[in-house]
């Protein structure tokens, strides 16, 4: 298990990502994916009020409501830790106080609690200054539905801004922040978040882990995308670079004896992440997911790993 930093909780360092609950899988295939989650040993979901307003006739919500589902007919919700998101629902947009308290009321009544674990602004508001966010955060935290505060998709100045801001001011500091950070997309992370978090001793929670399945291997060249579910999304990482990533990736996880994903997954591990978001759409996509903190890379290949993604650092 690891430790959030500044807080009590402990987590099983996989981060389950909601993203497909109500999207690419029904209710009871959501289900199956959580419970064999938990099974597995795993305790953080992470979701958003904008998931998955991106299908045709949904209005956002999808996923948390199947998750609120879930831990009702479970009875579980003590036992897991409950990341949302505020910011990104077309009806929701923005961080003014009275769009995050009403945003955040809409949250948790679709999870079915009176509280979350940790509470991300998805996306800045740079209609609201730094100074207010904060203390609207500080407030929401103060209200008790809200646990600890968290970031994603800031600058890093704005980012940075953040943390400065909340720190002289002895207000709630976020424990967390959700950067883009995977094999094909290290520059943003490595070269400006990184230095953030080791700063303020936050949490690293990567989205597009796996690269929005770039990464499990199934990809070795261009065409293998036709007719995929996430063509689009993958896509952009199927160059001569990328798929010079996806062979390295292969060749480790091969002398391995384990997939892809896992190598992928457990890369990230080895950089000081704390807990990559991966999502399944299914329950058998799991087990490569969740044997990642086990698999401890050698330093010959991280170094490997490392020097088949230099053009993407």
């Amino acid at each position: 298990m690891a430790r959030i930093p500044r807080t009590e909780i402990e987590i099983f360092p996989i981060n389950l990502g909601g993203n497909t609950f109500g999207w690419t899988s029904d209710r009871d295939t959501s289900f199956a994916v959580l419970d064999a989650f938990v099974a597995a040993g795993g305790n953080f979901i992470d979701t958003a009020d904008s998931y998955a307003q991106w299908q045709e006739g949904s209005d956002g919500g999808d996923s948390e409501r199947v998750l609120g589902e879930w831990m009702q007919e479970r009875g579980n919700r003590g036992e897991v830790i409950i990341a949302t998101k505020v910011g990104g629902l077309s009806s929701r947009k923005g961080l003014s106080r009275e769009n995050a308290d009403a945003a955040l009321n809409e949250s948790l009544e679709r999870l079915q609690t009176d509280y979350v674990d940790i509470y991300y602004a998805h996306y800045d508001d740079e209609s609201v200054a730094i100074d207010e966010q904060v203390q609207i955060a500080h407030d929401l935290v103060q209200s008790g539905r809200v646990r600890h505060v968290a970031l994603s998709n800031f600058t890093p100045e704005r980012m940075r801004e953040w943390f400065e801001t909340a720190k002289s001011a002895n207000l709630t500091l976020p424990v967390a922040i959700q950067p883009q950070y995977n094999l094909v997309a290290r520059a943003g992370y490595e070269q400006g978040y990184a230095h953030i978090a080791r700063e303020f001793d936050a949490a690293v929670f990567p989205y597009f882990s796996l690269a929005s399945g770039f990464l499990t291997g199934k990809y070795r060249q261009a065409s293998d995308l036709e007719g995929a579910a996430r063509q689009g999304m993958a896509s952009g990482y199927a160059t001569d670079e990328g798929f010079t990533v996806v062979d390295a990736l292969v060749e480790v996880a091969e002398a391995r004896g384990v997939e892809p994903t896992t190598v992928a997954l457990a890369w990230l591990l080895a950089k000081g992440v704390t807990a990559p978001i991966a999502s399944a759409s299914k329950p058998e996509q799991l087990p490569a997911i969740m044997a990642a903190p086990s698999l401890e890379l050698t330093a010959d290949e991280v170094a490997t790993l490392d020097a088949a993604s230099a053009p993407f650092a």
